[in-house]
């Protein structure tokens, strides 16, 4: 943009229906993707800017396929069961299913979950009610940490900001929503199992968690399930080992074999859900092997780095 006194400054320009025009709909009454569809086959709008009446407070939360207790590290996974809540003022706008999986490669935005009350606080409580119904199982999201921010005081006072969660906010005691099938972090009431699976002729190697009730033809060994590092972090693997905290693709290797390194060096950047994720060195040492390289796609426990 040219300004009038001859300087050039950068504008944002999004032609197009924002992620939350549902908010817009809901306070207004109107179907912004018919009018969409009007402008586009070269009708008008069907209504005036005069005509445009605001009732009542609108909410929505973005869920989306990440874990708010880790820094919100991308997980992807399978939709094993799901739960949309329901009822008076609440609105869903998602494509997921039971059984489809959210893609490592993709948009983490799981859907999009809209209350309407006719004030503020009740739409608040209204989503509270929303988002404690909501079960999904097979993937932690931004439900919890979604849940804590409308619980405060200080938000259901409207005394947030946009820098509130990052000084205020604790989300380390908050909880998966995965469901039941990802197993607590060092639940010890489970086993790690080898299950030989066949398919197609091919014989596969599939480590699972289960309880520990023996089971015929499969070896265990008591184990928890790996922990995920917080976000900025390799996983720890033990005696220098780096490994991946999340399924993605390797998009560049900052070291080689042999580099002396600190702790809190950035190794590697790890792409998932098109969110790029730094994997920091959690002690100081030497290189000692590089078992990745640049496109590489990894799945969440691989071996990155070996640090001696």
């Amino acid at each position: 943009m040219l300004y009038q006194d001859g300087e050039f400054y950068f504008l944002e320009m999004n032609t197009r229906l924002q992620v939350e025009h549902c908010v817009t709909e809901l306070v207004t009454s109107l179907d912004l993707v018919a009018e969409q569809i009007r402008i586009a086959s070269g009708l008008p709008l069907s209504f005036t800017q005069d005509e445009i009446v605001r009732t009542g407070h609108a909410i929505e939360c973005r869920i989306n396929a990440e874990n708010s207790a880790k820094g919100f590290l991308p997980s992807p996974g399978t939709i094993h069961d799901l739960h949309i809540p329901s009822g008076p003022g609440v609105r869903w706008d998602g494509g997921y299913e039971r059984g489809d999986t959210v893609s490592q490669y993709y948009d983490n935005l799981v859907g999009k979950l809209i209350v309407w009350a006719p004030d503020r606080d009740r739409a608040r409580l209204r989503m509270l009610r929303a988002l404690s119904e909501f079960e999904i199982d097979g993937l932690h999201t931004t439900i919890p940490a979604q849940k804590l921010v409308l619980e405060h005081p200080e938000f259901a006072a409207n005394q947030h900001s946009t820098r509130w969660l990052e000084e205020k906010a604790d989300l380390s005691g908050l909880t998966s929503s995965a469901g039941s099938s990802a197993p607590a972090d060092g639940d010890s009431s489970l086993m790690a199992r080898d299950v030989p699976v066949e398919v197609d002729g091919r014989l596969f190697a599939v480590k699972v968690w289960l309880p520990e009730a023996p089971i015929a033809g499969v070896s265990a060994k008591k184990s928890s399930k790996p922990k995920p590092a917080a976000a900025g972090s390799g996983g720890a693997g033990g005696n220098g080992t780096i490994t991946a905290p999340m399924q993605g693709t390797i998009v560049k290797v900052l070291v080689e074999v042999g580099q002396e390194v600190a702790a809190g060096d950035s190794l590697l950047v790890l792409e998932a859900m098109k969110m790029e994720n730094h994997i920091n060195a959690e002690q100081s040492g030497k290189i000692k092997e590089l078992r990745v390289e640049t496109g590489k796609t990894v799945s969440a426990g691989d071996i990155l780095i070996i640090i001696e």
